[in-house]
């Protein structure tokens, strides 16, 4: 069951992701990012026949099978896969369905910010989905994951330089940079829908308190939010004396709350607050 309910989710993903791309960024001639957006490039200076959902396809489907053995079979199958059903789903909106994409945005009319802005959460949440349940939409993050570490840079950095360079290209190639950098106003939202969707609206906060008061600490906070807290024993290297670690996750509304409780029980104690993707 878990695994139709896997394929159940990619499929969805890959629709969202057809549907942000089709209705809202082709019609007015935006461009996505990565492979999505290459596609859609070329897609517009060849003939007819070589379509966005060929060309997702063509260079797509070589990617994920060379990152076979650096990311898995079961990614690479899900990954396939849900580019597959962004392809079938990209091909019925733009060839078979009564929908005009030729012009204008069904939604948005011509209006470049309105389909930068929804083009890039709507393909967003796509992709978002797409990862969250071990796929992905675009093959440019599994080049990056192979080589972005030998060329001595993060895979985000990988990616961002691609796009920017695409989208450099498209400016070229359409001889308009508005359209390239509304592009980009896509390629930032969707980049934040993803970071959404994958960790979540609202993110726990871990806090990592040092203190020479730990029961009394740890007594009020239990007591407050009614929820366990860790202990681990700790040094101080410059005063030399022994101190306890408290670890507690609360919410981004308990954060104040817990800020004095700790002040007011020890105004000496040392608190690092940071944000919590998972809780698992």
């Amino acid at each position: 069951m878990k695994k139709y309910y896997h394929f159940i989710a990619l499929t969805i993903a890959g629709i969202i992701n057809a549907l942000g791309v089709t209705i809202f960024l082709t019609p007015v001639e935006l461009y996505d990012s990565g492979i999505s957006g290459t596609s859609m490039i070329l897609a517009q200076i060849t003939p007819p026949w070589l379509s966005l959902s060929v060309f997702l396809i063509i260079l797509n489907v070589p990617m994920f099978l060379y990152g076979l053995k650096k990311q898995g079979k079961e990614f690479t199958i899900s990954a396939i896969y849900t580019v597959l059903v962004y392809s079938f789903f990209a091909w019925l909106i733009t060839d078979i369905l009564p929908i005009d994409v030729s012009i204008m945005s069904p939604l948005a009319g011509s209006d470049l910010f309105l389909c930068a802005i929804f083009g890039g959460i709507v393909s967003g949440t796509g992709s978002g989905l797409a990862i969250r349940f071990g796929g992905a939409m675009d093959g440019i993050e599994v080049l990056a994951i192979i080589f972005a570490k030998k060329l001595g840079i993060t895979v985000g950095t990988f990616v961002m330089i691609y796009n920017v360079v695409l989208y450099i290209i498209c400016g070229i190639i359409m001889q308009s940079w508005i359209l390239a950098l509304y592009s980009m106003v896509t390629y930032a939202a969707a980049l934040k829908t993803i970071d959404y969707i994958i960790e979540g609206f609202d993110r726990a906060k871990s806090a990592m308190i040092i203190t020479e008061k730990p029961e009394e600490i740890c007594k009020q906070i239990s007591e407050e939010f009614e929820n366990g807290v860790t202990t681990l024993d700790a040094h101080g290297y410059y005063s030399d004396t022994a101190k306890t670690m408290i670890y507690f996750v609360v919410n981004r509304f308990q954060v104040g709350k817990l800020k004095e409780i700790v002040h007011r029980t020890d105004p000496r104690a040392y608190v690092s607050i940071t944000e919590v993707a998972d809780i698992l």
